[in-house]
């Protein structure tokens, strides 16, 4: 088989429930159900997979989704395994095998996973993660990212900006707490500074919505519990708005407790530097950081660190690493 051929193999998470198959079903009534509504369409797996196809192609490789048959006849040839964990149910293919990204939140659902000999490498996207899964992976745990599409998120900067501040709301959990202990403290001390402000909340939008919110922003305020990327704060970052991220510092995904005894330490901002903007961690911090942070924004250069550090070329290089070296 051709080097430059990639056979990729991904499962999305709509499964069958009543029959064997319907599964598809679901997945046409859900696409004819976005087509009249406003709101995200696709997972973060989803969003992986398809970027690093674009990323792979972009580089000139074949890339072949879910050919079973031509992995069967080529047995020597790698494959890579993304998605949802249920694509893992009964793997048969005896291929040498890339995993993730994407498949599990945590090694204990699958602590014995890297001892088959066919996974030869698992992919997570952030260094939060890798510090997490190599206890029970080793070195064949590996780092890898998607890559941003600095054409589709053009260079904001220059354009009339009649937002002062763009609140990006991706609070997932405990929304209890950090609605009035988080959000609406931030919120109001920017309306008491008289700044114009905007704001959408995760899955409440569509991508139109949020390119034009970008090009309309001077700056971004993302809050999120973590992230294991963080595409949505670093489309801003690419359309050269600098962003303000809450960093709390740990992993508070509720389904922790079933893994770790102890706090996990993370971020929400994965890929970031001083480039990009500042962080803070807690609503007690947020002013103190918000006048150091407004008082630079004009001297932050976003862009060019997605530039040098998340490009497509980037991305189709790393995994392209870690494929060449399951061959061996």
């Amino acid at each position: 088989m051709n080097e430059k051929t990639v056979l990729l193999f991904f499962e999305d998470h709509v499964t069958d429930r009543w029959v064997s198959g319907d599964r598809h079903l679901k997945r046409l009534a859900r696409r004819v159900y976005h087509a009249f509504t406003r709101g995200q369409k696709v997972s973060g797996f989803q969003v992986w997979y398809h970027l690093l196809v674009r990323a792979l192609r972009g580089q000139g490789y074949d890339v072949r989704t879910n050919d079973y048959r031509l992995a069967r006849q080529h047995p020597e040839h790698p494959v890579g395994v993304t998605g949802y964990p249920h694509i893992m149910d009964g793997w048969s293919l005896p291929n040498p095998a890339v995993l993730g990204p994407g498949l599990f939140d945590h090694p204990r659902v699958a602590p014995g996973l890297m001892e088959d000999p066919r996974f030869r490498s698992y992919i997570v996207t952030c260094d939060w993660m890798k510090r997490m899964f190599e206890p029970y992976y080793g070195d064949r745990c590996v780092s890898w990212h998607a890559g941003i599409d600095l054409a589709e998120w053009p260079d904001t900067r220059p354009l009339e900006k009649p937002v002062d501040v763009l609140i990006y709301d991706k609070i997932r959990w405990n929304r209890d707490r950090y609605e009035p202990g988080l959000l609406e403290p931030v919120r109001r001390h920017l309306e008491s500074r008289g700044l114009r402000v905007e704001y959408v909340r995760y899955r409440f939008y569509d991508h139109a919505a949020y390119r034009d919110l970008l090009r309309r922003s001077r700056s971004m305020l993302f809050l999120c519990e973590h992230e294991t990327q963080g595409m949505a704060y670093q489309e801003a970052l690419a359309s050269n708005v600098p962003v303000l991220a809450w960093d709390n510092g740990f992993w508070l995904d509720p389904e922790r407790h079933r893994f770790e005894p102890e706090p996990v330490p993370a971020t929400s901002v994965p890929y970031f530097s001083d480039e990009c903007g500042e962080r803070f961690r807690d609503a007690g911090e947020f002013e103190e950081v918000f006048e150091r942070f407004w008082s630079r924004l004009d001297g932050y250069e976003p862009r060019a660190y997605v530039a040098r550090e998340l490009s497509f070329a980037g991305s189709a290089e790393q995994y392209m690493k870690y494929y060449a070296q399951a061959a061996r």
